[in-house]
């Protein structure tokens, strides 16, 4: 049974189903879902991500994770958990970055990738990764950073309308054999107490999303960590920013085929990714409920440019590179700090029976660029997108015209 077959059986054997219930069926169906057929990822997808913009995305996480390492007494093992690891590619860079760091830091770190299906994975080769297949948490007493990179975007969300007679929910009916979106009562009161935490209220005409697994979510990454660093990159913005009516009055709620935006979530079942942006205040707060302190949150572009991709794309003219290597990896390294794209990602980062340590990627510090200098130039592989002409910045463009960044 398709997805689509499958929330049309839901509506006539129950009645209208929510959005929620309706993006899970459509990304996560094990026959025909978004999520568990195919592969979204890359020039053949529809989108991409920064591990496979560049492997200066990898590199410097693996900086980060070793200074976290040294913050948490250089322990062994160091275990790096990523939700949502997808076919393995981040994880194989960070292996690949954490081989040249100095000290012990190889030996320690354990990677574990934690996804919900088993693509083809690049890990397997990696005799310090491993590979869980689950929707849930199954770890205790982890002593390392757990990661996830466009993992929360992929949620399923409840969609919320404020009309003249209040708040409502949108919902997936089926009329004359076709799906679409009714309104009706909020299917959960949590949803109405969730904007009041906030201290948001939403304007009459307004369409915004709730993700009510956040606290869920929170719980059993806290459960899992003994202690360490939680980091959270994706797209999204804070709570008063997501749900302002003047900028974004219709919601973030959009779908994409094939790096095409085509906002239509009641077709092509199973085929298009479906995606909401992250509200990162409802996330700071669910871990704090949780026992994970915030340290901080910053754009990529700010998160990068701290741990000197600077540097690193000011080495790229030692390298014995042809003119096509050096424009494409110049283009990668350009793409993950881009305005308007990858650049302004976020990057929430958390704590749990840690110190109060200053983050080299939340805060400039003179450490990272020695650290960085002395490291391998982290070079695109056929693993990598190389990114065509017309995403480039100009032939004139260099790393420096994003910095310094505002804070």
């Amino acid at each position: 049974m398709s997805a689509e077959s499958e929330v049309k059986r839901r509506i006539q054997n129950r009645g209208m189903i929510t959005i929620a219930e309706f993006i899970e069926v459509a990304l996560y169906w094990p026959y025909g879902g978004y999520y568990t057929s195919g592969e979204a990822i890359g020039s053949q997808g529809d989108y991409y991500t920064s591990p496979v913009a560049h492997p200066a995305f990898g590199a410097l996480l693996t900086v980060q994770l070793f200074q976290m390492w040294h913050e948490l007494g250089r322990p062994t093992p160091f275990t790096v958990l990523e939700l949502g690891a997808g076919n393995g590619l981040l994880c194989k860079d960070i292996i690949t970055y954490a081989n040249e760091m100095p000290e012990e830091f190889a030996r320690a770190i354990r990677y574990i990738c934690l996804d919900r299906r088993m693509p083809n994975v690049l890990e397997a080769e990696l005799p310090n990764a491993s590979r869980v297949l689950s929707d849930g948490l199954p770890f205790k007493r982890l002593v390392g950073c757990i990661i996830s990179n466009e993992y929360l975007d992929a949620f399923p969300v409840h969609q919320i309308a404020m009309t003249k007679d209040g708040m409502k929910e949108i919902y997936v009916s089926l009329e004359q054999g076709k799906l679409v979106e009714v309104i009706g009562d909020l299917s959960n009161l949590s949803i109405e107490e969730h904007f009041v935490e906030l201290g948001i209220s939403l304007v009459e005409g307004q369409t915004a999303e709730v993700n009510l697994a956040l606290n869920t979510w929170a719980q059993g990454v806290s459960s899992a960590l003994e202690r360490g660093f939680v980091l959270t990159i994706d797209y999204g913005h804070i709570a008063h920013d997501l749900y302002d009516f003047d900028i974004r009055p219709n919601g973030t709620l959009v779908t994409y085929q094939r790096h095409i935006q085509t906002d239509a979530p009641l077709t092509k079942i199973g085929s298009q990714d479906i995606t909401a942006q992250v509200d990162f205040t409802s996330v700071s707060k669910s871990g704090e409920k949780a026992g994970l302190n915030t340290l901080g949150l910053v754009t990529q572009r700010e998160f990068l440019s701290n741990l000197s991709l600077a540097t690193l794309q000011q080495r790229l003219t030692n390298q014995n590179l042809t003119q096509g290597q050096m424009q494409a990896n110049r283009r990668g390294i350009l793409d993950l700090v881009r305005p308007g794209g990858l650049g302004d990602f976020k990057i929430l980062s958390q704590k749990k029976n840690v110190g109060n340590p200053s983050l080299w990627g939340m805060e400039l510090s003179t450490e990272v660029a020695s650290i960085v200098k002395a490291l391998p130039i982290p070079l695109l592989t056929n693993r990598h997108l190389v990114l065509p002409d017309a995403r480039s910045f100009g032939r004139d463009a260099e790393l420096e015209t994003f910095w310094p960044f505002p804070r």
